[in-house]
C-alpha cells in the first residue's frame, strides 16, 4: 500500500477512534491477560493487553496476526513499550471491521504479535499493510509480518490449540508449510 493512502487510512482510523471513546465503545477486559501462547515455530508469548469494540454480529470473521520486532527496544524497554503501546489504541481501533486485539508481549527472540479478530479478510488485509507503515517507524522492516486466517476466530484458535488435530499439518499445502513456519498459529494456551 503507498505511504499516502496509508496515512489518510490512519488518520480516518484516529477519527473514528474518537467517536467509539467518545461513546464507550472501546473496552479493556482483563480475562484473557496473563495468558501464555506458544505458537507453530516454538515461541511464547504472555497476553498483556485486550482490546475490544462493540462490535455487531460478525459476518465474515477472520483472525489477523501480526508479528514485528522493535529496534533498539532491550531490557526494562520491553516494559516501557507494553506501557506506552496503550497509546497507539487509535492506530487501530477505529479502522472498518475491527473487533478485538490481543497484544502479545515479546517473546524470547523479541517479537512482538498482536492476536486479532476482524470481521472481514478484506479488511483485515487493508489495515495490515497500513500498519506496516506505521511499525516500520519503529521495527526492523524484515521483522513485520501479518497473516489473515478467513473462517476463524480467536476462540475457535484458542480451542483447536486445546484439541490438536493430527491431520492439520496433511491438509497444508506444500507452499503453506514451505512459506510458513507456524509463527501465526496458536498451539497451546496456558
Amino acid at each position: 500500500m503507498p505511504l499516502r493512502v496509508a496515512a489518510v487510512a490512519v488518520a480516518r482510523c484516529a477519527g473514528r477512534t474518537a467517536v467509539l471513546l467518545a461513546r464507550r465503545e472501546v473496552h479493556l477486559p482483563r480475562g484473557n491477560v496473563g495468558l501464555r501462547l506458544r505458537f507453530g515455530d516454538g515461541s511464547i508469548g504472555r497476553v498483556y493487553r485486550e482490546t475490544v469494540v462493540a462490535h455487531p454480529p460478525r459476518t465474515q470473521r477472520c483472525v489477523l496476526v501480526v508479528s514485528f520486532r522493535l529496534r533498539g527496544v532491550r531490557g526494562l524497554g520491553h516494559r516501557a513499550f507494553e506501557v506506552e503501546s496503550l497509546l497507539n489504541t487509535p492506530l487501530f481501533v477505529g479502522f472498518p471491521g475491527f473487533v478485538s486485539k490481543l497484544w502479545i508481549a515479546a517473546d524470547e527472540r523479541g517479537v512482538y504479535r498482536g492476536l486479532y479478530d476482524w470481521d472481514d479478510p478484506d479488511l483485515a488485509e487493508a489495515y495490515a499493510r497500513a500498519l506496516w507503515w506505521v511499525l516500520a517507524l519503529v521495527s526492523h522492516r524484515a521483522s513485520i509480518h501479518h497473516r489473515v486466517v478467513p473462517g476463524s476466530s480467536r476462540v475457535e484458535a484458542f480451542a483447536a490449540a486445546e484439541r490438536p488435530d493430527p491431520t492439520a499439518a496433511q491438509r497444508l499445502s506444500d507452499d503453506e508449510v514451505m512459506e510458513e513456519d507456524g509463527w501465526w498459529r496458536v498451539t497451546e494456551v496456558s
